[in-house]
C-alpha cells in the first residue's frame, strides 16, 4: 500500500479520508481542512493510504495536543481509522508502525492514545491498542482511559489533567464542547442546535478555538462532548434521531 502524507503543498487536492467531499450546503471538509492548516505548523501529521475510503491515522506532539493531557515528550494519536473493505488487511500495522518510527526518530518517549475500556463510537479499539502493547496510564470519568506505550522504561508516565476528569461541569442544561478537528462537527452542532429550539429550549455551544482551550477543557474528548445537568452523556455526534430520541426521553 502507498501512503501520503497531506501537509501545506497537498491539502487541497487531496481527501482527508473520514469526510471524502463537501455535499451541497455543508462545510465538513473545509473545517477540517481550515484546523489542520492551522496545526500543521505545531507537528500536526496525517498519514493516509493512497485509496478512496477511510484508511489514516492523524499525531502530533502531546504538548500540542487538543487534549487535556499531561505527557511531555510524546506523540499523540487524536484519530486512528481503518474501515470498511480495508480492515483486516494490515493496514492499521503499517500506518501505527509508521507513527511510532517517526515518533522515534522526532526523539520522542512514546505513543499516547485516548480511548476506554471497551469499544465506542468516535474513539479507538482498546483491544487492538492493547494488543500492539498500549497499556492504560490513566482514566477519567465515566468511561475514558489513556493509553501509552513508552519506548523505554524511564519515559514518564502520562496522565490527565484535573480539569477533565471528574465527568461533571457547573453549567446546567444541555451544554456541548467541540473543535473542528473532526469535520462532522460544522454540520451537526448546527443541527442539534435548531432541533432544541424547535423543541422551545437551547443548547449552550463552547468552540474550543486553541488547543490551550482544549488543554483546559472539561473532557479528555474535546473533538465532541456533550453534557446535561452537569453530567456528561456522550462524546458520539448526535444525529438528527438520536437527538430528537434524547430530547424526548428529558421531557422536551
Amino acid at each position: 500500500m502507498e501512503y501520503i502524507t497531506v501537509d501545506e503543498k497537498n491539502i487541497e487536492k487531496e481527501h482527508i479520508c473520514c469526510c471524502i467531499t463537501d455535499k451541497k450546503g455543508e462545510n465538513c471538509v473545509s473545517s477540517k481542512k481550515a484546523w489542520m492548516k492551522e496545526n500543521l505548523q505545531d507537528g500536526l501529521v496525517f498519514l493516509k493510504a493512497d485509496v478512496r475510503g477511510k484508511v489514516f491515522i492523524e499525531y502530533m506532539p502531546a504538548e500540542n495536543a487538543w487534549y487535556p493531557i499531561d505527557a511531555p515528550g510524546y506523540m499523540h494519536i487524536n484519530c486512528f481509522w481503518i474501515s470498511g473493505q480495508y480492515k483486516g488487511k494490515g493496514y492499521a500495522n503499517e500506518l501505527l508502525n509508521q507513527c511510532i518510527e517517526d515518533a522515534k526518530a522526532k526523539g520522542k518517549c512514546g505513543i499516547t492514545i485516548i480511548a476506554s475500556e471497551k469499544k465506542r463510537s468516535y474513539l479507538p479499539d482498546p483491544d487492538y491498542m492493547k494488543y500492539k502493547g498500549f497499556t492504560a496510564a490513566d482514566n477519567a470519568s465515566p468511561y475514558f482511559v489513556l493509553y501509552y506505550l513508552p519506548f523505554s522504561h524511564t519515559a514518564p508516565v502520562p496522565k490527565f489533567r484535573g480539569c477533565a476528569t471528574s465527568g461533571k461541569i457547573e453549567e446546567k442544561g444541555m451544554v456541548l464542547y467541540y473543535t473542528n478537528q473532526c469535520p462532522h462537527t460544522s454540520k451537526y452542532v448546527p443541527l442539534i442546535q435548531d432541533m432544541a429550539r424547535q423543541h422551545g429550549t437551547a443548547v449552550a455551544v463552547h468552540k474550543l478555538e486553541t488547543a490551550r482551550q482544549a488543554q483546559e477543557g472539561p473532557s479528555p474528548f474535546t473533538t465532541y462532548s456533550f453534557y446535561y445537568e452537569g453530567e456528561f452523556i456522550t462524546n458520539e455526534i448526535f444525529g438528527e434521531k438520536k437527538f430528537e430520541k434524547f430530547l424526548q426521553a428529558h421531557g422536551f
